[in-house]
């Protein structure tokens, strides 16, 4: 079995894995230890916060999809340029930190009694696609397409710290430490090569999320 048949295969693994295969996180769900009982919530407020973790589990959905396919791209270039083996494992790394985004708030749906996005084979087939553009494009443009992905997200959770209700303590925890995490993977990316992407490429992942947040808020 060929190099790139081995690449193809984990990538449809890792598919698989996503969308069938309840996730396993390799580190503990945060907690705020000042605050380790939340208060009970409302239907309203359950419902607000289910809402919004449904959404960031698309998210999380999207972002195995992005550093599967940028790192399959990474390993099969086209032309004459090189495998760039030290940007794939980059990019796994990031995204086991991503794994253990999407097992916390399933998780937490899990505890809320809400569900997943029913379109989330959709989300990831998308995101699968965006993913290997970037990657076939080249390292720099690949690692600035992980920068302006990571900065949208990171200003997406901080705009949830704000509508969470003020007594799930339990989803902000989430929300705080895949906040962190999404900052750093911008900032390796960044130091790694990035280059900045065009002001047009980046006002259409701004729409692109835009559509995907609203029908995941409720589908």
């Amino acid at each position: 079995m060929t190099a790139s048949t081995d690449a193809l295969l984990n990538a449809a693994d890792a598919a698989l894995r996503t969308l069938f295969v309840a996730p396993r996180a390799s580190r503990g769900c945060p907690t705020l230890p000042e605050k380790p009982t939340d208060p009970e919530l409302n239907v309203a407020e359950r419902q607000l916060s289910g809402a919004l973790m449904r959404v960031n589990h698309v998210g999380e959905v999207c972002a195995q999809a992005l550093y599967t396919a940028q790192a399959l791209a990474a390993r099969r270039p086209l032309g004459a340029r090189a495998a760039d083996e030290a940007l794939a494992q980059q990019l796994e790394a990031a995204g086991q930190e991503e794994t253990d985004h999407l097992a916390w708030t399933q998780e937490r749906l899990d505890e809320l009694g809400d569900r997943v996005s029913l379109l989330n084979p959709v989300w990831y087939a998308g995101a699968f696609g965006l993913g290997l553009v970037a990657g076939y494009l080249g390292r720099g443009p690949s690692l600035g397409f992980v920068v302006e992905t990571e900065r949208q997200v990171e200003a997406h959770l901080a705009s949830h710290m704000d509508r969470l209700p003020p007594g799930d303590h339990a989803s902000r925890a989430i929300v705080a430490q895949m906040k962190d995490d999404e900052a750093r993977h911008a900032e390796d990316a960044q130091r790694a090569g990035a280059v900045e992407l065009p002001t047009p490429v980046k006002a259409l992942m701004r729409a692109a999320a835009k559509v995907m947040t609203t029908v995941a808020h409720r589908i």
